[in-house]
């Protein structure tokens, strides 16, 4: 897969969270590894034991405290040029307190990443005694919610792929009567790497006949059979930001009985016909419902209501959607209560699901993009539960 690499302007996504946390009257953001310091700085790294922690005050440059095996590292990934670094032999909270006086951040208010780890807040409350803290999630959220145009440019680029793995998945027809769902999974992922994902976004659910009627039922070494009612839910990433999409197909030793996208062999279960359609009515109405200026809550309730008029209410038991961004799950959550007003530029799931326990389940699910008049899809692989 071949495209031009975006451009992500990390400094002017700096330069508007000092503008926020200037509005609001707080000293400094601090953030550990993970999709805020990723999102400020460019910098990519997992959550671990040594402190390394990005500075970002409200006025002036940002710093990093690093371990000096970092230094090269952020030098080549990061726009932020200072770094206060300290070696495995020192005491990293002297370096800590150093940026704290430099700063001059012994009081007023000071927010830290929500997924700090305890050693790091800990840490940062003895060097700022008297300050008080919140959570980074007050000025990042509103940030990341609505994303720019080079964030759309990769996140479609990762839907294509999901979408490109999602037909050949179909494709294999009958042969993939008596796979496990362990081996689907590996099939998928290797797919995906090889039209240049990077990585599944998440572990990937392959969930057959029963397994399917759990909605987070990840893989395992059931096999396939012919006439299951198969959930499979994946993504991959491009560029640190990932696809997400699910459907849900019937694979069968002779797939001459499927005559269209609403039938399918006759050996899948009886009910699951009514229940598929149910289910792709609602998703359908859900999209249709979506426009900028109304609640989240509104695209959550058309499509319940779709769900709850065929009977199904006590079967839908999750939200209809997630935001997606760098991570996969993000603000805005479409689900009941969240009176947040939709706004161009967000992105997230529209994905409701009935599950019949101990006999199959179906979710459908696609990533939409809130336009000035509605939504566009970020996916267009084929909905139906029949495979070629």
């Amino acid at each position: 897969m071949t495209a031009s690499q975006p451009t992500f302007d990390y400094e002017a996504r700096t330069r508007a969270c000092q503008e926020a946390l200037a509005d609001r009257a707080i000293e400094c953001v601090v953030l550990s590894p993970g999709p805020n310091m990723t999102y400020l700085s460019g910098f990519v790294d997992e959550p671990m034991e040594r402190h390394l922690l990005l500075f970002v005050p409200q006025s002036g440059e940002p710093i990093f405290l690093a371990p000096t095996m970092y230094d090269e590292q952020l030098q080549a990934d990061s726009w932020v040029s200072r770094r206060r670094l300290w070696d495995d032999g020192d005491d990293p909270t002297d370096a800590l307190a150093e940026i704290v006086a430099d700063l001059d951040l012994a009081g007023g208010r000071v927010l830290v990443d929500d997924r700090m780890w305890a050693l790091f807040t800990q840490d940062l409350r003895d060097a700022m005694p008297d300050a008080t803290f919140g959570l980074a999630s007050e000025v990042l959220t509103e940030l990341r919610l609505t994303k720019s145009e080079a964030e759309l440019e990769v996140m479609a680029r990762a839907a294509t792929v999901a979408d490109d793995v999602s037909v050949e998945i179909r494709e294999l027809g009958s042969s993939a009567v008596g796979m496990t769902e362990a081996e689907l999974a590996r099939e998928i992922e290797t797919r995906l790497a090889d039209h240049g994902g990077d990585g599944p976004s998440f572990e990937t659910i392959v969930g057959a006949g029963p397994n399917g009627a759990k909605p987070h039922h990840r893989h395992g070494d059931r096999a396939i059979r012919a006439g299951d009612p198969v959930v499979l839910d994946f993504g991959t990433r491009v560029d640190g930001y990932p696809s997400d999409q699910t459907r849900t197909v019937v694979f069968g030793e002779d797939d001459s009985t499927a005559t269209g996208d609403s039938t399918g062999p006759e050996t899948v279960p009886d009910e699951f016909s009514r229940v598929f359609e149910t289910v792709r009515e609602a998703q359908e109405t859900a999209v249709a419902a979506v426009e900028p200026g109304i609640p989240a809550e509104a695209v959550d309730r058309a499509a319940r209501d779709v769900i709850e008029a065929a009977g199904y209410g006590e079967q839908f038991v999750h939200r209809t959607g997630h935001g997606v961004g760098l991570e996969v799950h993000e603000p805005p959550y479409i689900v009941a209560g969240n009176e947040r007003t939709l706004e161009p530029g967000m992105v997230f799931s529209i994905e409701p699901g009935i599950y019949v326990q101990d006999s199959f389940g179906v979710r459908i699910e696609d990533l939409v993009v809130v336009t000035e008049d509605g939504c566009r899809r970020l996916n267009d692989s084929p909905h139906g539960y029949t495979v070629r």
